[in-house]
């Protein structure tokens, strides 16, 4: 089951139908550990709509909700923070963190800096190497919980957190700085760990880029990562968590505007968003 948060409101899809739930607000239904058994029990007695109802998606996000994401999940997203980092002295710190018991983990952005599919990310005008990485995204109620799962794209300034591993928050926060989308999975079963993450790049429609991982890649877990997160920080209305890429473009790659990026995650769905 997907919940999408469209204009017209709260759109449930089942078995390919699309419900609309009138009159109730994304932040309250999203923020509810029983979310999944909710929406099966309204489906059951809402009219079906016109499919055409999510072709304009917005983010599948809380407007008071946080996105907070984890690095250094994947081998070769520690292998390519060491490479970025060599020069500044900073390599050993990235090994350093795949191995530990305390996962990275930061705040990645508001609500208002996170764009949805078909959106416009940005790349910042301080930086010389960007990257999209593709992310399965966590989304978590106010109790903890995973009720569901959504596409995510991490944007990040690789030359800025290269130069210093201290320049971080400006690496990966500024306007327009991630992308989630265009649904929230509902489930309360992990997710199968042969499903995979793909990216695409093109550029004047033409492939740039492209690479796939599966998610049992993942050092961590997805529980993991969230109890680190929840350990001594509330959140009111729940929030949602980026848990890091195993997919790192090399450093003979970077973002340009008018970029395409394509972000599919197997049973979710795909986030598509255009560099600004």
């Amino acid at each position: 089951m997907k919940l999408f948060k469209t204009k017209a409101g709260v759109v449930i899809e089942q078995n390919n139908q699309f419900f609309l739930v009138a009159n109730e607000s994304w932040d309250t239904f999203i923020n509810d550990d029983n979310v999944l058994v909710k929406a099966t029990s309204l489906v059951a007695n809402l009219p079906t709509v016109d499919p055409s109802v999510v072709n304009e998606v917005l983010v599948p996000m809380g407007s008071n909700q946080e996105l907070w994401a984890c690095g250094v999940t994947y081998y070769r997203s520690m292998v390519g923070r060491k490479e970025e980092s060599k020069a500044a002295g900073g390599a050993d710190f990235y090994s350093k963190v795949y191995e530990a018991e305390r996962p990275e983990c930061f705040f990645k952005s508001p609500f208002h800096r996170v764009v949805g599919s078909n959106d416009y990310v940005r790349i910042r005008k301080d930086s010389t190497w960007d990257v999209p990485e593709p992310e399965l995204t966590l989304v978590v109620t106010s109790s903890g919980k995973i009720i569901g799962y959504t596409v995510g794209n991490d944007m990040s300034s690789r030359s800025i957190e290269g130069e210093n591993p201290l320049y971080l928050p400006q690496a990966k926060t500024y306007d327009a700085c991630a992308a989630v989308g265009p649904c929230v999975y509902l489930t309360n079963d992990p997710l199968d760990p042969d499903t995979t993450i793909q990216l695409i790049i093109k550029r004047n429609a033409a492939v740039v880029f492209e690479g796939t991982i599966a998610i049992s890649q993942m050092k961590r877990t997805a529980q993991e990562l969230g109890s680190f997160i929840y350990r001594e920080s509330s959140f009111p209305h729940g929030c949602l968590i980026m848990t890091g890429t195993g997919i790192v473009p090399g450093s003979d790659f970077t973002l340009q505007s008018g970029d395409e990026i394509r972000i599919s995650i197997e049973g979710i769905g795909e986030l598509v968003n255009t560099v600004k």
